[in-house]
């Protein structure tokens, strides 16, 4: 019987590369077959890594009942599939805080707090003494370095670093921060994106003790391009929140040359965003400086309040 790897909705590069890299190692010391799969479309960035490192694009799996699994960058329930209780999960790597996802047998769990949970991956590898395809490697290296923001997030480690550094040079890559800004560049690009689509690119939903949360992300190069279209996507987080009875709509629109984040809010009570942040909002937004990551420097501050 197969088994399924793969990471949560709205799946970004760390998830999909994810799902490839662990596939291919547990296919090297393992009798079971194990195939690389999603939930969901990938990125403009996740493309990029793709067609740069010749990397096959994971096959769509939304239901997985009765099947075996290996999940990776979440343990949060709200992130898989609506039939993910009735699968039987085999394993877990990932770099986040623990959800409330459960298991009925013994499973094989990774969970580090590093930047990537492709950095847990390549643990993985180093663990078991499989050597990395030079394709994977630039993969794996490619995913980290957009997890931690070229070592600029607060969630980097030097185990992040060092992987990096390692993978670079199985995949032959010399001038690796200049390859992550060519894919940044390509992840910034927003003509013709819809308001849906620049918010859901990189969006989680959260169950903070009853109450749902979304959070979402854009990393960009420079982020005045959408100060036009602010109140467009304010608009769109509204209609968001109505569709999916949610509490609060979070957007962070993140520039990665400045180092800091522009917070939009819309919320049932903005004060718990305030708080949260011990700053006032304007307008429903707020510059947060230094904010980079959403696990580390807003998910623990936001929960709190609820």
């Amino acid at each position: 019987m197969s088994v399924y790897v793969f990471g949560h909705r709205n799946p970004d590069s760390d998830s999909i590369v994810g799902a490839i890299s662990i596939s291919y190692l547990k296919n090297q010391v393992e009798n079971e077959e194990y195939i690389p799969a999603r939930q969901g479309d990938i990125s403009a960035e996740t493309e990029f890594i793709l067609d740069k490192f010749d990397g096959k694009l994971p096959m769509l799996k939304t239901s997985v009942a009765g099947e075996k699994v290996f999940i990776v960058d979440s343990t949060d329930k709200i992130h898989f599939q609506d039939d993910i209780d009735e699968a039987t999960i085999l394993g877990i790597a990932d770099h986040h805080k623990l959800g409330d996802l459960t298991t009925d047998t013994p499973l094989e769990a990774w969970i580090r707090p590093i930047g990537c949970s492709n950095t847990v991956v390549y643990e993985m590898y180093k663990s078991y003494g499989v050597e990395i395809p030079k394709n994977i490697a630039g993969m794996m290296m490619m995913a980290i370095l957009s997890d931690t923001v070229i070592f600029k997030s607060p969630t980097c480690t030097k185990v992040d670093t060092k992987a990096v550094k390692e993978l670079a040079e199985i995949a032959g890559v010399e001038d690796y921060k200049k390859l992550a800004m060519e894919m940044f560049i390509v992840k910034s690009a927003v003509d013709g994106a819809s308001a849906r689509d620049l918010n859901t690119r990189d969006y989680k939903e959260f169950n903070m003790n009853g109450t749902k949360v979304g959070v979402g992300q854009l990393e960009m190069v420079d982020i005045t391009v959408l100060e036009p279209r602010e109140e467009e996507l304010l608009e769109d987080m509204r209609k968001m929140k109505e569709e999916n009875g949610l509490h609060t709509v979070l957007i962070l629109l993140t520039d990665i040359m400045k180092e800091g984040s522009k917070l939009l809010v819309v919320s049932d009570d903005e004060s718990k965003i305030e708080a949260a942040f011990n700053t006032k909002l304007q307008d429903h937004k707020v510059w947060l400086d230094k904010v980079l990551s959403r696990k580390k420097q807003v998910i623990p501050f936001v929960q709190p309040q609820f």
